[in-house]
C-alpha cells in the first residue's frame, strides 16, 4: 500500500509497490493520492498477471492508467462538442429574438 510522508519543505517521501520515492511537489496530499492510485494498480495487476516482475507491473499499470485517460478525454471532447453546439444553438435562438425585439421597438 501506497504511503506518504512530507517535511514541509515540498519533498514528499511515497512509498509505490513497496519501493520509496522522494519527490518535490506543492501539494503532499495530491502527490500521496497519485502514489496511492498508482500503487493500487500496480497491485490490482500483479493479482491478475501471471508476473513477479515489477517494471511489467509497472508498464501495465501505466498501460492501463493510460487507457483510463483516453477514455476520459474521449468521453470530455464529446460532451464538450455538445455542449458548444447547443450554446451556438441557444445563441442563434437569443440573436433572433433580439433582432426581433429591435424591429418591434
Amino acid at each position: 500500500m501506497s504511503k506518504a510522508n512530507g517535511n514541509g519543505g515540498g519533498n514528499v517521501r511515497v512509498e509505490i509497490y513497496d519501493q520509496t520515492y522522494h519527490l518535490r511537489g506543492s501539494d503532499a496530499e495530491y502527490i500521496a493520492e497519485l502514489a496511492a492510485y498508482v500503487d493500487n494498480k500496480m497491485r490490482l495487476i500483479s493479482q491478475q498477471a501471471a508476473t513477479v516482475d515489477s517494471l511489467r507491473v509497472a508498464v501495465l499499470a501505466a498501460l492501463n492508467i493510460a487507457d483510463e485517460l483516453h477514455v476520459l478525454r474521449r468521453r470530455y471532447d464529446s460532451i464538450a462538442s455538445d455542449y458548444n453546439e447547443r450554446a451556438e444553438q441557444l445563441a442563434g435562438a437569443l440573436d433572433e429574438v433580439l433582432d426581433e425585439g429591435r424591429r418591434a421597438g
